[in-house]
């Protein structure tokens, strides 16, 4: 399984962006996939989710700002970001949407999204 994020940068706070993750090496539609984010000093986080069915899940932090999508004809899962904030400034990484999952990826450099007020 390769996972490749792509699309951060620097953006000022109330300013959009969208990330973009290109799968290889697994069935991806009928794969769960998530957006993770790390900001320095804090854990890694799962910030949205969309299932195989299309059903999506954020936290609390993004919910209303953030949305993802999935296109299973490019096999690509994608997070719009609207409304960005300094406290989302991040590196953005895509795996499954849990550890759990048999296809579960190596952790890859992610993309970098900074958010400046």
């Amino acid at each position: 399984v390769q996972l490749q994020a792509s699309g951060g940068g620097l953006v000022q706070a109330g300013g959009s962006l969208r990330l973009a993750c290109a799968a290889s090496g697994m069935f991806f539609s009928f794969n769960a996939m998530g957006w993770y984010r790390q900001a320095p000093g804090k854990q890694r986080e799962l910030v949205a989710a969309i299932s195989e069915d299309e059903d999506t899940n954020y936290a609390d932090s993004v919910k209303g700002r953030f949305a993802i999508s999935r296109d299973n004809v490019k096999n690509m899962v994608y997070l719009q970001m609207t409304n960005l904030k300094p406290e989302d400034t991040a590196v953005y990484y895509c795996n499954a949407d849990s550890p759990t999952r048999p296809y579960f990826a190596s952790w890859g450099q992610g993309t970098l999204v900074t958010v400046s007020s």
